[in-house]
Order: structure tokens, then sequence, then C-alpha cells
């Protein structure tokens, strides 16, 4: 169930209101009744990416330079 606040009750009490809504609790701003703007708590940033967590897992044992050279060479100079 959403709560409606008027204009003035959301400033008097907007510190806990906010607090209320970063705990899920989201309320609708109304002015004279006409419901004007939803507050509800931001979204979580998604966790970041962890670089080189597999660091030390597996070895490559690919020539990759050696083994696609001519295929490197058509890319970068077409053929010849």
């Amino acid at each position: 169930m959403t709560t409606t606040v008027n204009i003035h009750e959301a400033k008097t009490h907007l510190s806990r209101l906010v607090e209320q809504a970063a705990r899920g609790q989201e309320f609708i701003i109304a002015k004279a009744g006409k419901p004007m703007v939803r507050v509800v708590p931001i979204e979580a940033p998604p966790a970041k990416r962890r670089l080189g967590f597999l660091a030390g897992k597996a070895v490559v044992t690919a020539d990759l330079k050696k083994d696609f050279a001519e295929d490197i060479d058509a890319m970068f100079y077409g053929d010849r």
C-alpha cells in the first residue's frame, strides 16, 4: 500500500519519508489532493566486475601470432 502525503507534510517530514522510501516503502506527494510525484528507492548499482579473477587458472600454449599470421596479414593488408 502506497502512502499519499501533501506537499506541506512532505516538507515537514522529509527526512522520515526519505528513510522509509530507502527501506522500500514508496510514497506519493500530492498537491491539492492531486498526485504529483512518486518517491521510490533507487536500485543498487550493479556489482563491479573484477578483472583478473581467473589469473593463473589456465595456460594458453598456442602462439596466436604465428598460428594466425596469414589471417592477420589478410585482414590488414588484403590479399596480395
